[in-house]
């Protein structure tokens, strides 16, 4: 079985970060840029699925040079291989131009499955997946929690608020991983040494047939703005009927909201 994962290199989950000077991006001086944690979930999901089973994972993942750490990563952990889509078009893709771009590559590769995080870090808008398999003509689970594969099928657990619910398709089929479906392996040095010489294919938007027209952003940031410090913290003092009773005053004469 081929897998294909695609990848996405995300800020720090625990930096702390800034609005850059143009107002409509983050600053990235002194940004630690890590695998997208939804992303590790599929790249675990894949090398299990290879070795219970075998076959071949291909990492993918779009963006400028620091990409190839974040593919890097990945094939330390045990991939085989990986693409980096790089190309000065790419620079402003949206979620739909990043979808055709990883749809223009994944094609000619003819994956059995196609594995990706449930959302990027960072945008946190949870939507290539959906239109990758779109484009693709591709079925599609999201929020999966647990994936069997038998028989060129896929039976995967998915969760709902408040529950999971099962869903069965056919292969080839797009999927998207949750938290929840496994505990993503730490690279061993093995594994680090080795990821050297596994190769990664750097193609542009030609070589995958793409032109600056197909990937014109429909969507644009007009700014980002950090969010409103919070007020202090205000502590109660005294035994616990006193401070309800001055709980119950605040609420409603101070915070208004009683």
């Amino acid at each position: 079985m081929k897998i294909v994962v695609c990848v996405k290199q995300v800020p720090d989950t625990e930096a702390r970060l800034k609005v850059g000077a143009d107002g409509k991006s983050i600053a990235e001086n002194d940004v630690n840029w890590i695998v997208s944690p939804y992303d590790e979930f599929a790249i675990e999901e894949a090398l299990k699925l290879k070795e219970a089973g075998g076959g071949e994972v291909v990492l993918i993942s779009v963006g400028g040079d620091r990409v190839q750490s974040a593919l890097r990563n990945g094939l330390a952990m045990g991939a085989d291989s990986a693409v980096h889509l790089k190309d000065p078009l790419f620079a402003t893709l949206d979620a739909r131009g990043t979808a055709w771009a990883l749809a223009a590559a994944i094609k000619p590769l003819g994956p059995d499955l196609i594995l990706c995080g449930q959302q990027g870090v960072g945008t946190d808008d949870a939507q290539v997946p959906g239109m990758l398999a779109e484009i693709l003509d591709l079925p599609q689970v999201t929020m999966a929690v647990k994936i069997e594969i038998a028989d060129s099928k896929a039976k995967v657990q998915r969760e709902i608020e408040g529950a999971t619910e099962t869903w069965e398709t056919t292969l080839p089929a797009v999927i998207s991983a949750q938290k929840g479906l496994n505990e993503p392996r730490y690279a061993s040095l093995k594994g680090i040494m080795a990821a050297k010489k596994k190769p990664i294919t750097v193609q542009d938007a030609a070589a995958v047939g793409l032109k600056a027209e197909d990937l014109a952003p429909k969507t644009r940031i007009v700014s980002l703005e950090m969010p409103p410090a919070r007020s202090a913290v205000k502590m109660i003092e005294g035994d616990p009927d006193t401070q309800v009773k001055e709980l119950l005053r605040v609420l409603h004469d101070e915070a208004k909201v009683l």
